[in-house]
């Protein structure tokens, strides 16, 4: 396991770039996100999704969300109406997760066979710089059902499994996951404040 450290607001092309080199060969990683840690796989690549759910000991069964470079990639991984779109940019970036009609391209593995997807776009350069290629999985770094913890170190104690790449940039003043808000019904409806 490698740790790569950095400042929240420090825009490392070189550590990004390594970040992406590991997720393209099928590696997880911890990075930081505008609310709390992540765990980051390539979302095209089974093995390493399927990893994400073995370290935090989900089941296979609840979906992972997907991370995207910015707004205009949130085509790429689910279908999106105006309406939606204008509810989805009048937040984003932020600290807020979308569900949304997957597009086919999304495999089964991220969203446990359902047909929607959570989608997010943080308010946070390292986190969108990661999925610059390819969308990332996204979900709080901790054991299912576990405290969600601010600390790189104290989270993977906690997840007594190593990942292949950290990106520490400390304590994040956070430790509350993203705002979910469900975009596929009539009215806007609140999953997980």
């Amino acid at each position: 396991m490698k740790v790569l450290k950095t400042g929240i607001d420090e825009i490392d092309e070189n550590i990004i770039g390594e970040a992406i080199d590991v997720l393209a060969r099928g590696g997880v990683i911890l990075y930081p996100t505008d609310t709390v840690y992540g765990l980051g796989a390539n979302i095209f690549d089974n093995k390493a999704v399927k990893k994400v759910f073995e370290i935090k000991q989900r089941s296979p069964l609840k979906p992972l969300s997907i991370l995207v470079s910015d707004v205009n990639a949130i085509d790429l991984v689910a279908k999106v109406s105006i309406a939606q779109k204008e509810v989805i940019n009048s937040h984003l970036p932020g600290p807020y997760t979308f569900i949304l009609d997957k597009r086919k391209i999304v495999p089964r593995a991220v969203t446990s066979g359902s047909k929607y997807v959570g989608v997010r776009v943080p308010d946070n350069q390292i986190a969108c710089g990661l999925a610059g290629i390819f969308p990332i999985t996204t979900t709080s770094a901790n054991l299912s059902d576990e405290e969600v913890l601010s600390n790189p170190a104290d989270i993977l104690d906690q997840l007594e499994m190593d990942v292949d790449l950290v990106i520490d940039v400390g304590d994040l003043e956070s430790n509350h996951a993203s705002k979910i808000i469900d975009l596929t019904r009539r009215n806007p409806k609140i999953i997980r404040k």
